[in-house]
């Protein structure tokens, strides 16, 4: 098994050092993933994210797991898909690629992602999946530090999407 793997699951209920939360721009919780994981870990995430004041699409901040198994949770704005001219793709790989540098700062071995931005978002799937892959492989390797990323998808469609692009890169 590589550094990378695509399981389907509940990212909420995974013992990994950091979780990645899908989050909104205000880091207050919303629906999809950035709910669940608010909801999960309890009236303290809100309190330690309220004080970051936001968080710009791309970057990422990091928090306490609080409730959650996972000691961190990183917390990144993807971008609102708006038909792929307003630097969508490089917004989506920052995500990737900040959370991922904030996780090795922190100190994580471990790091689990969900499918940025491809809910509410709208991001095509078909073209989230691939540039999420290479941007954690390239990453990867550039450090050792991390001995796992693993994406966890919510879904099947999402879980093909992704393991199809494992196996394409």
């Amino acid at each position: 098994m590589g550094r990378i793997e695509v399981t389907q699951g509940d990212i909420t209920k995974l013992k990994v050092d950091a979780i990645v939360n899908a989050a909104n721009t205000t880091l207050r919780g919303g629906g999809g993933v950035d709910g669940a994981i608010h909801r999960a870990a309890g009236p303290g995430l809100d309190v330690a994210c309220a004080k970051f004041g936001g968080c710009a699409t791309g970057e990422a901040r990091i928090t306490p797991g609080f409730n959650l198994p996972a000691t961190f949770i990183i917390h990144t704005p993807g971008p609102v898909w708006q038909g792929g001219h307003h630097h969508e793709a490089s917004l989506l790989a920052n995500s990737y690629r900040n959370s991922l540098q904030l996780a090795v700062a922190n100190g994580c071995r471990t790091v689990a992602f969900p499918s940025i931005s491809t809910g509410v978002y709208a991001y095509p799937l078909d073209q989230a999946a691939p540039l999420a892959i290479a941007t954690i492989q390239h990453f990867l390797g550039n450090n050792s530090q991390l001995d796992r990323v693993t994406m966890v998808c919510f879904d099947a469609r999402t879980y093909a999407a992704y393991q199809r692009a494992l196996e394409q890169n």
